[in-house]
């Protein structure tokens, strides 16, 4: 079986989803983030896993399912992170972040007989899951992070390793206002769907604020 791998951040008001804000305060923010963390972790707890691994920032509180080992995200770019979140791991291995609860065992139940790498592109043009059959930090390290082309640098990274790379569902990553009413809407019997809908906006805001892809974390 698969190792189960999420890079996240410990929900604290204004260390997380700083790009909710506005129209959300830092703590409602902070909020969403922890059931967007909540939602993605039970998710992966439901899934057939051989261990499974919160690679945080910050500390692990409440919120944390039982079966998961926690380890803490080294120093340096989210390239860098994420590399080195692959490092500890000696089998097939699947990363995600924690920006798409509405993910599912489903999707994250993944075979490896016919393939050496699964991806899955982001709605903004980023990522939101890669999986390695033999990983390797190397296939991440250099690759541009937060930018428009990040996932399709990532994906031509697999390729050019020569791996065969199998692709999952595009999802959408929760950035903005209009991501987290978007993704409520796909699961609307979750964590964050609930938060959300508890959330009043501090300010009303005239356009979606614009921000750049990036990978899991």
């Amino acid at each position: 079986m698969t190792t189960l791998l999420v890079i996240a951040k410990e929900p604290r008001p204004g260390r997380v989803k700083t790009r909710l804000t506005p129209p959300f305060t830092p703590v409602q923010a902070a909020e969403l983030a922890r059931a967007a963390l909540t939602d993605t972790l039970h998710a992966v707890a439901a899934t057939p896993a051989t261990r499974r691994v919160l690679v945080l920032d910050g500390a692990p509180g409440p919120w944390l399912p039982p079966g998961f080992d926690v380890v803490p995200q080294c120093a340096g770019g989210l390239d860098e992170r994420l590399a080195h979140a692959f490092a500890g791991c000696t089998g097939p291995a699947l990363l995600i972040g924690m920006d798409t609860p509405q993910v599912t065992p489903d999707l994250l139940t993944l075979d490896f007989t016919d393939c050496d790498a699964w991806f899955g592109p982001a709605r903004d043009g980023g990522f939101w899951a890669l999986g390695l059959a033999c990983p390797d930090p190397a296939l991440l390290r250099g690759v541009p992070m937060s930018t428009l082309v990040t996932g399709a640098a990532q994906r031509e990274r697999l390729v050019a390793a020569g791996l065969r790379v199998r692709e999952l569902p595009m999802l959408r990553d929760v950035d903005t206002a209009a991501d987290a009413h978007a993704v409520a809407a796909l699961a609307p019997r979750g964590r964050f769907a609930a938060r959300l809908a508890l959330c009043s906006p501090a300010a009303e805001t005239g356009a979606e604020p614009v921000s750049p892809p990036a990978g899991p974390r």
